[in-house]
């Protein structure tokens, strides 16, 4: 089966039968398109079908001497890993060469964090003369009082949304939905937005639902909402690598300080696995290292 032809039925897998979301959908689909340009253009290899552990394994080599990190090559791996699945699933072929490829191993970081009062300032930094103020103070307050992805973040929707109940619906990773509460704040500040300028948008057709608006109408973009972060953390002199991420990251962090329990972050993340949240516990005890040197008459 030739490259083009076995995308194009995994591409059909993947959004049908694994119900993944269209970004989702293209890092797998740029992942083995990698492995097909080096099959092609290296090896000749036309037949997707006629990939061995030795081809896998020299692409592996390739890949560290193009200098991709331990964490990029383990994410073209899985994506690789997926797309030979697929095919030994359908039996299109008799033996699966990732079998025996092991992923490299991963250097796990810290992710940087923001304090409460860092959070307060970039917040604060937010002109609410302009209509676009009040959005984005409830955009950045969402990213921060629900730990949200920016992919769920642009994707919230006004029927998901119950804020007498003081809950919304977040449809994450995998198309699976969680419910997260909301606080007070995030209420009022949803309620000014929604009632003072959403009501006042000239709403284009299909983006109805959809919370975040552009003053044309229409969804936010992940990009709009990196520049909107990006914008305001200049504004209030941080000079940490700040993401929308990071809120998320500060979300979790903060939760765990405050004594929640690490089920109760990973459900409230969305995160499949606990080992995902577990990463959280060190940011944790760093926070408590640094408490115990700053306080404790021992230094």
């Amino acid at each position: 089966m030739n490259w083009n032809r076995a995308l194009k039925e995994y591409r059909n897998y993947l959004v049908l039968e694994k119900a993944l979301s269209n970004n989702s959908v293209e890092a797998y689909l740029r992942d083995v398109k990698k492995l097909s340009t080096f099959c092609t253009e290296n090896k000749e290899i036309i037949d997707c079908t006629k990939v061995s552990i030795t081809i896998l394994r020299e692409f592996i080599i390739h890949l560290h001497e193009c200098k991709s990190s331990s964490k990029s090559q383990a994410r073209i791996l899985s994506g690789i890993k997926s797309f030979y699945h697929y095919l030994s699933v359908e039996n299109l072929i008799d033996v699966n060469p990732c079998n025996k490829i092991d992923r490299p191993r991963i250097e796990r970081k810290l992710p940087d964090t923001l304090s409460p009062d860092e959070i307060n300032d970039i917040i604060s930094t937010i002109d609410l003369s302009n209509p676009h103020g009040e959005r984005n103070r409830t955009i950045l307050e969402t990213l921060y009082s629900c730990g949200l992805r920016v992919s769920e973040l642009i994707n919230l929707k006004c029927s998901k949304l119950f804020l007498e109940d003081g809950f919304l619906i977040v449809t994450g990773k995998g198309n699976k939905e969680r419910a997260v509460p909301l606080n007070k704040i995030l209420i009022k500040y949803l309620k000014n937005y929604i009632r003072l300028v959403r009501s006042h948008h000239d709403i284009k057709t299909g983006h109805e639902d959809f919370i975040f608006l552009s003053n044309r109408g229409k969804q936010l973009t992940r990009m709009m909402i990196f520049t909107i972060v990006k914008k305001y953390t200049e504004k209030a002199g941080i000079k940490k690598n700040i993401s929308p991420h990071t809120f998320r990251h500060s979300f979790a962090s903060h939760l765990l300080q405050g004594g929640a329990d690490l089920r109760a972050i990973q459900t409230m993340l969305g995160h499949e696995s606990i080992s995902t949240t577990e990463i959280y516990m060190h940011i944790d005890r760093d926070f408590v290292r640094q408490e115990i040197i700053q306080h404790h008459p021992r230094k």
